[in-house]
């Protein structure tokens, strides 16, 4: 992002600063540009993966690029490490060789180099003399430090150029130098200008370049190995030094070397959706590049383009499951993706990667090939823990793969019970279900996307199980639990048995309530409570009515935009809508425009980097900064609502403004003829604020749904992907209970207008129109499903509960044994504890399931 620019700056150098750490970056630019006082330069950030997350970027690189450039050409300024490797990557990304021939990157120290460069380009000064000022930048410092005797710039411990500086340490870890421990010495050697050379003295391996992880691996370094380094270089030095160091703190891994525990040790896994599965472990696997070599291989400067935006795609998800996992499950185990990342930038893996570009290999054919010599390196290292880190090699060639071939991220192995670090919306949408009899993965929540989608699915699921279950080999039998979090590794005949009868009893329970899911749901008393599906396709509708669903009271429309390259046109989401509609065979859909933002991101729509996207533009706040996107929706949406019954929502609002800027492009995007008849417009209630003052929302409205898992989540700042705060992250909390009785009893005294109020117009605060009947209110978020929550919810006056499709004969089935009556003194004894869990507690001793 641009940081300082002034059109009359146009004529003058542009600098560029990169650096693992935006906070640095920002820091670095603001005091240069106190320096410069009212001479405008441009200088542009690219630093950091967000606000928060450490590392560099290439392709955010390139765009700072473009937008400091001009005729006086662009310097750009880098810190350490893979910046470097970054800002290379970055100028092969530039397609016009006449702004590559005008970039130059600088070895000068970022903070005082960025300063002097600053001077230097307001002052007029051309790129190569701003580069040569901001190498010196250290001169003054040095001359001031330096004794009366001492004039030389040299450092001095620096021996010269052709010297070698010789140092050896004993590996005290368990396992060696395996990947966690290799990748922390190859990001210490890659932060200092030195050439560092590793040489195993016991085995006799090596020497290898200490700032290649691929390399580093095959020295097969093992506990009580004597490792040899060799340095030369301006900070040989401090090489040795830091090396020594990181080797004495056994390179920052517990020196037992215990593994993890196959499940996280503060709650073991969490139950994510019901259901028993028993079978084999199952991993994800990745594109082959088979495609790639029939396709039109193009020439060495495309393909190398190719590789080089793949990477940037890769870097940025695996820091974000880092990241991730950094949070869920500790530092400690968030490392491996360390080693995942050195993989990605290998200085080694790159070159030759490269060099067979160059000689004609399309982008994935090269990069298959190159690392397929990496990985029979590894895989041929003599000791078994050493070897088995093969797979890291495997894991980084298949992202990448997939990322250059375009093909779906991932499939399974085979039939079984999948386990993976963690599924994006995307990959778990894509699951079949005939192949995946159950899920268990390493981190996240039981309200996370991934999570939400298995329940729809009828996928008996487990999450936040920890980093330990990665390890469980290929084809291991395992048996889970999706209701109560069970994981049984290779259960002996018994357990086996034993879960096999619960399984069977399941399964017969399901079948009696299936049966009469297509009748009513009548409380006790006769309250009618309508049970909806929430569905994410047209093979969803079919399961919804299969199952008795009295409608789709959530139709995600993003399943339509994800997955793709570019939006689906007006026709091809009228075909979908119409598809939905007549699978639910005349029952009314309820299609929420798109949601997107958050943890569901769209590649061909751009979005800012935002240090928390949970609180940034998704929802209608994105729909509303791309009007177009919304428009054609709208339209599509009219189209599909004059074919069928059909009901319109709006995600994520916070003001009255947004919803009637959504209802004006909705009326452009019905035409002259206006709305269709039996359109309704609702909104869903998901931010405190908008619960709180939903009377001023009201008047616009024909019905609401409130969506649990994000009210939940904003309400009691608890993410709802992060299994750490799970425990806090229940929609039962009095807190989102008091919300929630809030909506229900303004909506109880006020008539649905939106359908005949003119846009623009309004009804006064707190008045209401003296005719019709109250806005229904909806559950479509996952407490909807909840047994234990059915009868609270109803008893606050939710008279519409959504869920996946499978669930609805369960969800019907509870409501038929409640009583109206008992379930709001329920409700209301809710509202005066003390926390969800002793909401369910209360309404486990007096209502149970």
């Amino acid at each position: 992002m641009a940081t300082s620019r002034d059109d009359s700056a146009g004529s003058l150098v542009g600098l560029v600063v990169v650096s693992h750490s935006w906070a640095l970056a920002r820091a670095a630019v603001a005091l240069a540009s106190e320096m410069v006082h009212d001479r405008p330069v441009r200088m542009a950030v690219a630093a950091g993966l967000d606000e928060v997350t450490l590392g560099t970027d290439a392709v955010r690189i390139k765009q700072a690029i473009d937008e400091v450039d001009s005729p006086a050409g662009v310097v750009v300024l880098m810190d350490l490490g893979s910046a470097v490797l970054s800002a290379e990557l970055a100028l092969d990304l530039l397609e016009d060789p006449d702004v590559r021939d005008r970039v130059v990157l600088s070895a000068a120290p970022l903070v005082e180099g960025l300063v002097v460069a600053a001077v230097a380009a307001a002052g007029g000064a051309g790129r190569k003399e701003v580069a040569a000022e901001a190498h010196n930048a250290l001169m003054g410092k040095a001359a001031h430090l330096s004794g009366p005797a001492d004039t030389s710039s040299a450092s001095p411990n620096y021996a010269g150029p052709d010297a070698e500086l010789l140092a050896t340490f004993t590996v005290a870890n368990a396992h060696g130098l395996h990947a966690r421990p290799a990748a922390r010495l190859v990001g210490e050697v890659r932060g200092l200008d030195a050439q560092v050379r590793l040489r195993n003295v016991t085995s006799g391996a090596g020497p290898v370049p200490a700032a290649s992880l691929s390399r580093v691996a095959t020295l097969a370094a093992l506990r009580g190995h004597e490792v040899e380094i060799l340095a030369s270089g301006p900070q040989a030095s401090e090489a040795i030094d830091h090396l020594l160091a990181l080797a004495d703190r056994h390179f920052d891994e517990p020196l037992d070397g215990a593994p993890s525990p196959l499940v996280a040790s503060h709650t073991g896994p969490l139950p994510a959706s019901p259901g028993i599965a028993i079978g084999r472990v199952r991993k994800l696997s990745f594109a082959s590049p088979a495609a790639d070599r029939a396709a039109p291989t193009g020439d060495p400067v495309t393909e190398w383009r190719r590789v080089v935006e793949a990477m940037a795609d890769v870097r940025r998800e695996i820091e974000r499951i880092r990241s991730v996992a950094a949070r869920e499950v500790g530092p400690q185990e968030a490392r491996i993706f360390d080693a995942h990342l050195m993989l990605l930038g290998d200085a080694e893996v790159l070159a030759d990667v490269r060099q067979r570009v160059n000689a004609g290999a399309a982008a994935a054919t090269a990069w298959a090939a190159a690392l397929a010599v990496v990985e029979k390196q590894w895989s041929d290292l003599p000791d078994p823990y050493l070897r088995a880190r093969a797979e890291d090699v495997r894991a980084v060639g298949a992202q990448m793969l997939a990322a250059l071939s375009g093909a779906p991220s991932a499939t399974m192995t085979g039939s079984g019970i999948l386990v993976a670090n963690e599924l994006t919306p995307a990959q778990a949408a894509e699951l079949d279900r005939d192949t995946v009899h159950g899920i268990v993965l390493a981190y996240g929540s039981p309200s996370s996307h991934a999570a939400i989608l298995a329940r729809s699915r009828g996928i008996p699921a487990l999450v936040a199980a920890g980093a330990g279950v990665l390890r469980l080999a290929e084809g291991t039998s395992i048996v889970i639990d999706g209701s109560t979090g069970e994981l049984v590794i290779d259960p002996p005949a018994a357990t086996l048995t034993r879960f096999q009868q619960r399984a069977a009893e399941l399964a017969q329970h399901e079948t009696e309530q299936r049966a009469v899911a297509g009748e009513p749901a009548l409380t006790l008393d006769g309250t009618h409570i309508e049970v909806a599906a929430n569905v994410g396709s047209f093979g969803d509708a079919h399961e919804a009515a299969a199952c008795g669903a009295d409608g789709a009271g959530l139709v995600r429309t993003e399943f339509l935009f994800l997955n793709r390259d570019r939006a689906p046109d007006i026709q091809e989401q009228v075909a979908e809508y119409v598809g939905i509609a007549d699978a639910l065979g005349g029952r009314r859909s309820t299609l929420r425009t798109l949601d997107v933002g958050g943890d569901k991101p769209l590649t061909y729509l751009p979005m800012p980097v935002e240090e928390n996207p949970f609180l940034g533009q998704r929802g209608i706040r994105l729909q509303l900064d791309r009007p177009e996107l919304l428009l054609d929706q709208l339209v599509a949406i009219c189209q599909a609502a004059r074919k069928g019954p059909t009901s319109v929502m709006f995600p994520m609002l916070s003001t009255v403004g947004e919803l009637r800027e959504a209802r004006r492009l909705l009326i452009e995007a019905a035409g002259p003829g206006g709305l269709p008849e039996g359109l309704r417009v609702g909104m869903m209630v998901e931010v405190p604020a908008a619960a709180l003052k939903i009377a001023t929302f009201l008047p616009e409205l024909d019905f609401i749904s409130i969506g649990t898992n994000d009210l939940t989540q904003y309400t009691l700042a608890a993410e709802r992907g992060n299994a750490a705060v799970a425990g806090l992250s229940d929609a039962l909390d009095p807190g989102v209970l008091q919300l929630i009785r809030h909506v229900c009893q303004a909506a109880a005294s006020t008539v649905p207008v939106a359908s005949t109020v003119p846009v623009g117009s309004t009804v006064p605060v707190g008045s209401t129109v003296p005719v019709g009947s109250a806005v229904p209110v909806a559950v479509c978020g996952e407490a909807a499903a909840d047994q234990l929550a059915i009868p609270v919810l109803l008893g606050l006056g939710v008279r519409e509960l959504s869920v996946s499709p499978r669930a609805v004969p369960t969800v019907k089935a509870r409501v038929r044994g409640l009583d109206l009556a008992r379930c709001t003194s329920l409700a209301l004894a809710a509202l005066e504890l003390d926390d969800g869990a002793s909401v369910r507690q209360l309404v486990s001793s007096s209502l149970p399931a």
